[in-house]
C-alpha cells in the first residue's frame, strides 16, 4: 500500500505541500473518526468483558492459591490442585479449608524443602512432562515464564508457557502497534490476521506484532524479535518502537485463569514499508483507514483475538480517536487495567 497504490502522489513536493496543509484538512477527518469510535464504545467494552470473565470466579476464591514462601504467585481449579498434590515431594497442601469438603486444602505450596528457584524449577518440569505425557498440558512451548507477583521480582520458578494458565501466573507480553501517519495528518494501522493453521485463535485478526515475554529477554529486545519474526521488520526499524503503557485483564479458559499484563508499544512506520510474513504465523497484513478499524471493531462475533482489542483501545485514546467528550470514555480508560498490573 504505497502512495503510488493508493492513487495518490509520492513526490517529496506534494508529499511536502501535502504536509503543509495536514493540520486543516486533518482535524474534520480525526472528528469525524473520534463521531464513529464514541458510537463504538459500547462494543469496546464488550471485548473488555470478554477479556476480564474470570474476575468474578478469582474474587469469589473458586481457585486456590499457589504459593511460594508464604508469597501467593499463582492460581489452581481445585481439580487440577488435587492432581498436583499427587506429587508431595513438589507440591502440598497448605492451610484449612472452610468448605465442608474436608479433603479440599485452603491452598497448595510449592514444598518448603524446594529452596532455590533452580529446584523449584526443575522439579517442578518433572511434574510438567507427566503431566504432558498424560495431555493434561497441551500447546509445549518450550519457552520458559517467570512466576512473580510482580514483573521486576525475581522470579520463585520457571515454568513452561503452556502451563502457565493451569497455574494461574502471571503472564507478561509485549504488543505493537505499527502504524503510518499520511501527508493530511491521518493514521493507518497495520493489522495482521494469524495463520489458519495456529493452534491458538487459528485466522483471527492481530497486531502487526506481539509476544509472550519469555525469561531472559528485556521487553525490548522481544520487541525486536517478535517484529522480525512475524513481520519482517528490520532490527533498526522494529528499535523505534516507544513504550506507551500497559493493559491487562483476568480471563477464564479452559485450563484455568489467564493472568496478563500486555506491555504497549507504538511503532510509526514509513508509508513505503509493508510488513511480510516470516515465521508462519501470520497469513497476511493490511493496513486500514480509521472508519475501516471500527467497521473491524464492532463487526461480526470472533474477529478478533479478542485481547489485541484492548491494545487496539489503547493506541485509540492516545491519538485521539477516543475522547474525554465521549461517553463512556472514562469507564473504558479504568477497565483497560482491570488485572493486576503489577
Amino acid at each position: 500500500m504505497t502512495a503510488a497504490a493508493r492513487g495518490t502522489s509520492s513526490s517529496p513536493a506534494a508529499a511536502a505541500a501535502a504536509g503543509a496543509a495536514a493540520p486543516a484538512a486533518a482535524a474534520p477527518a480525526a472528528a469525524a473518526a473520534a463521531s464513529n469510535f464514541e458510537a463504538a464504545i459500547p462494543r469496546l467494552m464488550h471485548y473488555i468483558d470478554f477479556c476480564n470473565n474470570g474476575a468474578a470466579a478469582a474474587a469469589a476464591g473458586e481457585f486456590l492459591p499457589l504459593t511460594v514462601e508464604g508469597r501467593a504467585v499463582g492460581y489452581l481449579r481445585p481439580s487440577f490442585a488435587h492432581r498436583l498434590l499427587e506429587f508431595p515431594d513438589v507440591f502440598q497442601t497448605s492451610g484449612s479449608s472452610s468448605s465442608s469438603d474436608d479433603d479440599a486444602p485452603a491452598a497448595v505450596a510449592v514444598n518448603p524443602a524446594l529452596a532455590t528457584q533452580q529446584q523449584r524449577t526443575a522439579a517442578i518440569a518433572g511434574v510438567l512432562e507427566q503431566l504432558r505425557a498424560e495431555g493434561l498440558i497441551e500447546g509445549w512451548r518450550n519457552e520458559l515464564y517467570p512466576a512473580v507477583q510482580a514483573f521486576h521480582d525475581e522470579p520463585v520458578f520457571l515454568i513452561e508457557r503452556a502451563a502457565a494458565p493451569h497455574f494461574g501466573i502471571k503472564a507478561y507480553g509485549v504488543h505493537i502497534n505499527g502504524y503510518v501517519t499520511l501527508p493530511d495528518g491521518s493514521k493507518e494501522l497495520w493489522v495482521a490476521k494469524r495463520s489458519s493453521t495456529k493452534p491458538t485463535w487459528p485466522g483471527k485478526l492481530d497486531h502487526i506484532a506481539a509476544g509472550g515475554q519469555p525469561h531472559g529477554l528485556s521487553c525490548m529486545e522481544n520487541v525486536v524479535k517478535e517484529c522480525e519474526e512475524e513481520a519482517s521488520i528490520p532490527p533498526e526499524l522494529a528499535a523505534r518502537a516507544r513504550p506507551v503503557g500497559a493493559v491487562s485483564y483476568t480471563s477464564l479458559q479452559p485450563a484455568g485463569l489467564k493472568r496478563d499484563v500486555l506491555f504497549c508499544f507504538d511503532l510509526e512506520l514509513p508509508e513505503d514499508f509493508v510488513p511480510k510474513p516470516l515465521d508462519g504465523e501470520v497469513e497476511c497484513f493490511m493496513r486500514v483507514s480509521m472508519p475501516r478499524l471500527c467497521e473491524l471493531l464492532t463487526s461480526e462475533e470472533g474477529l478478533w483475538k479478542e485481547n489485541c482489542t484492548l491494545v487496539i483501545m489503547h493506541w485509540l485514546s492516545r491519538h485521539g480517536y477516543l475522547t474525554p467528550d465521549q461517553k463512556g470514555y472514562l469507564e473504558l480508560l479504568s477497565r483497560l487495567q482491570s488485572g493486576d498490573c503489577s
